[in-house]
C-alpha cells in the first residue's frame, strides 16, 4: 500500500522501490482497498529487501516493527524513518472486520506517506 500511495502522491518527482524482510507476494486485500481509491496495485509483488537497494536508498521507512528490528545495515548516506503501524495480514476476524482494517490501514499508510513526501520536500527546497 506505501509504494502505491507513494507513487500515486510523488508520481515521478521520487524513485520508489518497495521491499520487505520477508516477501509475500500479492494481498488480494490491500488490491481491493486500494482500488476502491482509485489506486491499481495490481502490478505490485511483495519482493524481499537486497542490499543493492539498500545502497542504492536516500531514505528508508520501515511500517512495522519486525521490518524495524531486522532492517539490515544501511549504508552511511541512508536516512531510516520507522512510522509503526499494525500489519493488517496478520489481522483475524470476520471478512467485513478484516476489510475495515485493511481500510484504517490504508489511511495511516496514506497519512504517512504524505508525512514522508513533505519531509523530503522540505529537505530538497532548503
Amino acid at each position: 500500500m506505501a509504494e502505491g500511495w507513494a507513487r500515486a502522491l510523488a508520481g515521478e518527482e521520487v524513485e520508489i522501490k518497495s521491499a520487505g524482510i520477508e516477501a509475500h507476494g500479492q494481498n488480494q486485500r490491500a488490491i481491493k482497498i486500494m482500488s476502491e481509491v482509485g489506486i491499481d496495485i495490481s502490478q505490485q509483488e511483495s519482493i524481499r529487501v537486497n542490499g543493492e537497494m539498500l545502497e542504492w536508498a536516500d531514505l528508508l521507512v520501515t511500517l512495522c516493527d519486525n521490518a524495524e528490528e531486522q532492517c539490515p545495515l544501511l549504508s552511511p548516506h541512508t536516512v531510516k524513518v520507522h512510522l509503526p503501524l499494525p500489519d493488517p495480514a496478520k489481522m483475524r476476524g470476520t471478512e467485513e472486520e478484516v476489510i475495515a482494517l485493511f481500510r484504517e490501514t490504508r489511511e495511516k499508510v496514506r497519512q504517512r506517506v504524505e508525512f514522508v513526501l513533505e519531509q523530503v520536500a522540505y529537505e530538497t527546497a532548503v
